[in-house]
């Protein structure tokens, strides 16, 4: 017997070695271990007796050895076991691995042995190159079914895991589990431990399934839970009453070089109202990209700030904080605000009519909490517990499904509790992001927000052309660049990230394109950026390249969001295949803001039927709301929001298409809630939502 609390490093088998490794991977207990859960399978379950019409599938045989042979290249530091093996029918099998020599004494000649791989034929024997194996004594692990897989780090393998997994399952008997009899019954769930062990040995796909369902529904059901206790703690809280200043707000519009859109009007209608209320407004404003959503959230800003509260915008990055307070303070120019802008790297304050200052952040703490400055501008450093203001009445998160789209809960708990320098109420919150999000996602993520969304293009943009670029046709596109740049015009190029273990990593990527392109635009002045840079090396860079002082601007995805730059037309985008639409659509957003007609190319090698399917997608359509439910359709909600992000597991993130799935983990969230809000009387349920919001924290 074995308890799931049991440390792994008290664990039989567990040597201390891999405690250690564990730990790092955040296993530090039996349950943790049995938690730890697969990304994907390899389907091994089809057991054959070998024949042509098996050949090019992944199958199961089961043999004899009849000979080994261990090749040895010095040259190249290369060692071939060559396992020689007939099955039943005496049919002849070649099994082949390389650098595996230890193979040559595991299986020697005699051994009944389990391969599972992809079968192919060479001279007068079947084959199977590096296939997965196991003696046909022993029970079935690594062969003979679907066959989980693992994320891996040094160390530990997929086949460590797999045997320390089924030992502990055989060990552990039961598991505290949270979701309710009735409700398993209800929905035809598993148990826990019933659901960890057709996880992770599953005896069908049927079952396999079931249990995939059984888990996504604990993720989104917690994650309910959380959202919707947020909501009724936030709905029982008061706000200060902003009341709406037409003449204000018509001349404030009336002054923009633009008319607003029918969206942006609605939109800023809608939280205006809302601040209007003494219950704090909590809206989502979702915009396309270049909707406009800026301007929305300067026309809620003003509406605080004219009656003498402070507004607090808060944002994910230096950069993307550094373009808001550019923008601000052009948007105010014509009024009396003290706007500041505070980042770890960053303290500069404005009052719309003096140059910028430096001061230090004793001085901006203080100018905050005497009500010195009105709008403030910045990252995480604004929701310190050091930062107090005077009179706070509207936050604003900008770009939040970057902080992480399960921790946006944790920033409005944030909100709730910044020392606002009033007794009785708490600030307004609107949230912002430029992903359009599909209806089953902004239910899911969303449900407990109003939604205001910007779906209408600002009349002067005009649409971008967009052009999928095979290699033959590259020298064509750097033609067309140097025509667009001797008419005075510019070219962001966009890397994707490598990972390390693809050779390159992110820097190096960068850096190689950056002096390749250097030698092909020798005229040119280029620019660099990478997310390795320090702030203010990237700042300037970026100055750099808005002074049009650098024509190219190399750079890998942290132009993202929050860089304008109206000058540039030309977006091209190197191994766009390995991007998801709704990040390709926020890259092209680059471009096109300014007067001039703008290009978008889509630069792959890929000739995949799924990839040239979702470029061409980028072809037809600007419209980002489309083009985020066809990624949705083609590539799932963990590729769309970003799995690292989203604080949910891969299995719950594949399932929230399933809209239905989600509808009911609301429901019986909202029937919990409703007779037990603090959950005093399902203190499993309590245990297991404390550890949910612990592990969706904001680092």
């Amino acid at each position: 017997m074995i308890f799931p609390n049991t440390p792994l490093r008290d664990a039989s088998k567990i040597t201390p070695k891999y405690a250690k490794t564990l730990e790092k991977l955040g296993l530090n207990t039996v349950q943790d271990f049995l938690l730890y859960l697969p990304f994907r399978y390899d389907d091994f379950s089809q057991i054959i007796s070998l024949s042509d019409k098996y050949l090019g599938s992944v199958i199961t045989v089961c043999a004899v050895v009849t000979k080994t042979k261990l090749n040895r290249i010095f040259r190249r530091k290369l060692t071939i076991a060559e396992i020689y093996l007939e099955d039943e029918n005496q049919t002849p099998l070649k099994a082949v691995w390389f650098n595996q020599p230890f193979i040559i004494e595991s299986l020697p000649v005699g051994t009944e042995v389990r391969l599972s791989g992809k079968l192919e034929t060479k001279g007068k024997y079947f084959t199977l190159a590096n296939p997965a194996w196991e003696k046909a004594t022993r029970e079935k692990t690594n062969t003979g079914q679907l066959v989980p897989i693992y994320s891996e780090t040094p160390g530990i393998t997929s086949k460590w895991i797999r045997w320390q997994m089924k030992n502990f399952l055989e060990k552990c008997s039961s598991l505290d589990d949270f979701i309710p009899d009735y409700l398993r019954k209800k929905l035809h769930l598993y148990s826990l431990i019933s659901a960890l062990r057709q996880i992770h040995f599953p005896e069908n796909q049927e079952k396999l399934l079931i249990a995939q369902k059984t888990f996504a529904f604990r993720e989104i059901f917690l994650m309910q839970l959380k959202t919707l206790q947020i909501r009724d703690v936030w709905e029982a809280q008061s706000s200060i009453r902003l009341k709406l200043d037409e003449k204000l707000i018509k001349k404030f519009t009336k002054n923009l070089p633009f008319e607003l859109t029918g969206a942006q009007q609605k939109a800023s209608l809608e939280i205006l109202n809302d601040l209007e209320k003494v219950s704090p407004m909590n809206r989502l404003l979702n915009g396309d990209v270049g909707a406009g959503k800026t301007v929305v959230a300067a026309i809620s800003a003003l509406d605080a700030l004219s009656q003498n509260c402070q507004v607090a915008i808060l944002v994910p990055t230096e950069v993307l904080a550094l373009q808001h307070f550019e923008s601000f303070c052009k948007l105010f120019k014509n009024y009396d605000f003290n706007i500041a802008l505070l980042t770890s790297s960053y303290k500069l304050i404005n009052n719309c009519h003096d140059d910028i200052k430096k001061i230090t952040r004793e001085q901006m703490l203080e100018k905050i909490t005497t009500k010195k400055i009105d709008l403030i501008i910045g990252t995480h450093a604004i929701i310190q517990k050091d930062v107090n203001f005077k009179n706070l009445a509207l936050v604003i998160i900008d770009e939040q499904h970057r902080f992480g789209v399960a921790q946006r809960s944790v920033l409005q708990q944030a909100t709730m509790e910044l020392k606002d320098g009033k007794k009785k109420s708490i600030p307004h919150l609107l949230t912002m992001t430029a992903t359009p999000i599909p209806r089953t996602l902004a239910i899911a993520f969303f449900g407990s927000l109003d939604l205001s969304i910007l779906d209408e293009m600002p009349k002067n943009r005009k649409p971008i052309k967009t052009k999928i670029v095979l290699p033959e046709q590259r020298d064509q596109v750097y033609v067309f660049m140097r025509k667009e740049i001797d008419a005075g015009r510019q070219v962001f190029v966009i890397l994707p990230f490598v990972e390390e273990s693809k050779v390159l990593t992110e820097v190096k990527a960068a850096t190689k394109e950056h002096k390749k392109l250097s030698l092909i635009f020798p005229k040119y002045s280029l620019g660099l950026l990478h997310g390795r840079l320090k702030s203010t090396e990237k700042e300037t860079v970026m100055q750099d390249f808005k002074d049009k002082k650098s024509q190219i601007l190399v750079s890998t995805s942290v132009v993202e969001v929050g860089i304008d730059i109206p000058n540039a037309t030309i977006m091209l985008i190197e191994n766009s295949d390995r991007f998801g639409l709704s990040q390709l659509h926020q890259f092209r957003g680059r471009v096109g803001r300014g007067e001039y007609q703008s290009y978008c190319f889509l630069f792959t090698d890929s000739c995949t039927k799924t990839a040239l399917e979702r470029m061409r997608a980028m072809e037809k359509s600007n419209d980002g709301f489309e083009l985020s439910e066809i990624d949705l359709k083609l590539r799932g909600p963990g590729q769309l929001l970003g799995k690292a992000q989203s604080g949910l597991s891969d299995i719950a993130m594949e399932n929230l298409n399933n809209l239905k799935l989600i509808k009911i983990a609301k429901a019986e969230a909202e029937n919990i809630l409703k007779t037990d809000l603090k959950l005093k009387n399902h203190p499993l349920i309590k245990k297991a939502l404390e550890k949910f919001a612990k592990d969706a924290h904001l680092e």
